[in-house]
C-alpha cells in the first residue's frame, strides 16, 4: 500500500472510517437533520406542547417496536401485533368498564385486575405463536398472519363488533395521567426501553439472541437452546403487545374492535429504519427507538404542514424499502 492511500485509509474522512460512521451514528444524524428541517418548516414544531404530543403518539408504537426488535434480531418476523393490540384493549377494557353492556360480569374490577388479564393474553397471544413457530417449524410470516386474522376475529367476537365504552379513571391513567408532568405513555416507553436494553446488552439471553440472529446452526452446536428462545421473543413480542394495546385504549377512553390496523407495519418500519437487520443477529434497542421517534416525528411534521396522510403512507414506504436496501447492500459487503 502506498502512502497515499495509508493516509486515506487512516484519514477521519477515509471511506473506511466514514462507513463506519455512516453505520453507528447515521440513525442519529438522520433524526436531528429531520427534526431541524421540521423546525425551519413550521414555527409550531419545537413547542413543549407538541414535543409531548410527539413523544405521547411514539409511546405505542415504540412499545410494540421493543418487541418487534427481539423477534427480527432472531430472524422472526411478528405481523400479528396489530390485531393483538386490539384484542388485549378489549379483554380488558372489560373489565374496566361503568357500562353495564359492555363490561363482564361483576365490572368495573380494580385496574390490577384489567392490566393483569391484558397482559395475559398478549403473553397467551405471543406464545401460542412462539410454540407453533418453534415446536412445529412453521415459517414466522405463516403463523403470525394466522394470528393476525384470528386475533381480530377474536375481537370481533368478544366485544360483539362494538367498543367498550365508559373506561374507569384508574385504568385511564395509564394513558392519561403523569408523573412530574411527564405522561404517563412516555414513562412507560422508558422503562420497557432501559429494561430491553438491559436485556439484550447485559444478559446471557439477549447474547444468545444475537447468536441464533447470527448463525442458528453454530447455535445449536454451542448448546444454546434455540426452540426456547424463539419461543420467548414471541412470548416477549405478545406481551408488549399486549401493554400497548391498553396503553392505547386508557388514552381513547374507550377500547375500539378496528384498533391496531397495520400497527405491525410502523412497528416493523421503526425496526427495520433504525437498523436491525431482517437476516438477523444485528441491531441495536436504541436505534429501534430512533427509529420509531423518526415516523413520529415525520407524520406530526407533515400533519403540521398540512400534507395528506396518504403522502405520509409513501414516505413510509420509500423509508422502508431504503432502509432494507442498505441493509442487503451492508450484508453483500458492497
Amino acid at each position: 500500500m502506498s502512502a497515499t492511500d495509508n493516509n486515506q485509509s487512516n484519514s477521519w474522512f477515509g471511506s473506511d472510517r466514514r462507513r463506519l460512521i455512516i453505520q453507528e451514528y447515521g440513525i442519529f444524524l438522520a433524526f436531528l437533520l429531520l427534526a431541524i428541517v421540521l423546525s425551519f418548516s413550521n414555527e409550531y414544531f419545537l413547542t413543549a406542547g407538541n414535543i409531548s404530543n410527539v413523544l405521547l403518539q411514539t409511546s405505542i408504537n415504540g412499545v410494540l417496536a421493543i418487541g418487534m426488535t427481539f423477534v427480527i434480531l432472531t430472524r422472526g418476523i411478528d405481523l400479528s401485533v396489530g390485531s393483538v393490540v386490539a384484542l388485549t384493549g378489549i379483554v380488558s377494557a372489560s373489565f374496566a368498564t361503568t357500562s353495564a353492556t359492555a363490561g363482564i360480569v361483576g365490572a368495573p374490577y380494580p385496574p390490577y385486575v384489567a392490566l393483569a388479564v391484558g397482559l395475559l393474553v398478549g403473553v397467551a397471544c405471543g406464545a401460542m405463536v412462539g410454540l407453533i413457530v418453534s415446536r412445529f417449524a412453521v415459517p414466522a410470516f405463516v403463523a403470525t398472519l394466522g394470528m393476525l386474522s384470528a386475533a381480530r376475529g377474536l375481537t370481533l367476537i368478544y366485544g360483539g363488533g362494538k367498543p367498550v365504552p365508559a373506561l374507569t379513571p384508574d385504568f385511564r391513567w395509564i394513558g392519561t395521567g403523569s408523573v412530574l408532568s411527564i405522561p404517563m405513555p412516555v414513562i412507560l416507553l422508558a422503562i420497557v426501553f432501559i429494561v430491553a436494553w438491559w436485556v439484550l446488552n447485559r444478559t446471557r439471553f439477549g447474547r444468545y439472541i444475537y447468536a441464533v440472529g447470527g448463525n442458528p446452526h453454530a447455535a445449536v452446536t454451542s448448546g444454546i437452546n434455540v426452540s426456547k428462545l424463539c419461543f420467548l421473543v414471541y412470548v416477549i413480542s405478545g406481551g408488549l403487545s399486549g401493554l400497548a394495546g391498553m396503553i392505547l385504549a386508557a388514552r381513547t377512553g374507550s377500547a375500539l374492535p378496528q384498533a391496531g390496523i397495520a400497527y405491525e407495519l410502523d412497528a416493523i418500519a421503526a425496526v427495520v429504519i433504525g437498523g436491525t437487520s431482517l437476516s438477523g443477529g444485528v441491531g441495536r434497542i436504541t436505534g429501534t427507538l430512533i427509529g420509531a421517534l423518526i415516523i413520529g416525528v415525520m407524520n406530526n411534521g407533515l400533519d403540521l404542514m398540512g400534507i395528506q396522510s396518504y403522502y405520509q403512507q409513501v414516505l413510509k414506504g420509500a423509508l422502508i424499502v431504503g432502509a432494507v436496501m442498505l441493509d442487503q447492500k451492508r450484508n453483500l459487503g458492497s
